[in-house]
């Protein structure tokens, strides 16, 4: 009796769906191929890293992951599939505001970086930086140090004003946090925060050796700028901050816990900074 019910409810169905019963159980019986199966796992895993990423990933960086893991995949393939799981990475509007005031008569130091962006080891090149941080309670600005040779941020303050204090903060941080030996190159923009007395003679403090960008050139500090607009399309224009300690707290997830831990960069071999940071810690207990 019971065998009779569900067939007669297979009819029905099928007769809404308008296929054939045969045909039905047909697709039952049917075994998904391999090339099925993988193009299924495939797309699992993109994703897992695409959510893992918060959206942030697009093809380039998802097929590295992919590669791996072990799947033999290009990235039109990769491609192909996020259009058919109807995703894509953060694509936001561009925005610039000045925040470098070179009109002012502190001492400029020389160009010695000269776009030698290509640094073998650590903590011998680090270029800092400020940028506007949009935020409905009020401005921010954030400076930042970056490593040239890990791209890692290795200091970093979050203020309301571009004070000397502001950079100086960032300063501190990275040395503390790096310790690094004496005659490291600190390049920045002519700014008047990093011309300031009170910041120079912090460098010398330091033993670090102080290099700025030609005037008007924004590709000699290449690096960190395009940090900052990287940070700018994967965050900061992909949210609406209302007060500045969400932003804060915004900001200190996405630079200590996803760009310096998580973020692969193709320039790394696609590994965060943090993990390319450890070859060099490695190699020094070896």
């Amino acid at each position: 009796m019971e065998t009779h019910r569900s067939e007669f409810s297979v009819m029905k169905m099928c007769s809404a769906l308008h296929v054939s019963t045969s045909g039905f159980y047909k697709w039952l019986k049917t075994t998904p191929s391999q090339q099925e199966i993988q193009k299924t796992r495939i797309m699992e895993r993109i994703t897992f890293h695409f959510n893992d990423s918060k959206q942030r990933y697009g093809s380039p960086k998802l097929t590295a992951l992919l590669r791996k893991e072990g799947f033999t995949v290009t990235e039109r393939t990769v491609t192909n599939y996020m259009q058919e799981l109807g995703i894509r990475s953060c694509v936001s509007r561009k925005f610039n505001a000045q925040t470098t005031d070179s009109n002012h008569n502190d001492p400029i130091a020389p160009n010695l970086l000269n776009q030698q962006f290509h640094v073998v080891e650590p903590n011998r090149v680090w270029a800092a930086d400020i940028t506007y941080i949009p935020c409905r309670e009020g401005r921010l600005y954030l400076a930042s140090l970056l490593d040239l040779c890990t791209r890692e941020i290795v200091g970093w303050r979050l203020g309301e004003r571009m004070t000397t204090d502001l950079v100086l903060g960032a300063l501190e941080e990275a040395y503390q946090k790096q310790q690094p030996g004496k005659g490291l190159l600190h390049h920045s923009d002519r700014g008047t925060q990093y011309a300031s007395t009170d910041y120079r003679e912090q460098l010398q403090l330091y033993n670090m050796q102080a290099s700025m960008s030609r005037k008007g050139n924004c590709y000699d500090n290449a690096c960190i700028e395009s940090f900052h607009s990287v940070l700018k399309k994967e965050l900061i224009y992909c949210t609406k901050f209302h007060t500045r300690e969400q932003a804060k707290q915004a900001i200190f997830e996405y630079i200590e816990l996803f760009y310096n831990r998580k973020r692969i960069h193709s320039s790394l071999g696609y590994l965060s900074p943090v993990q390319f940071s450890a070859q060099f810690l490695h190699r020094e207990v070896s």
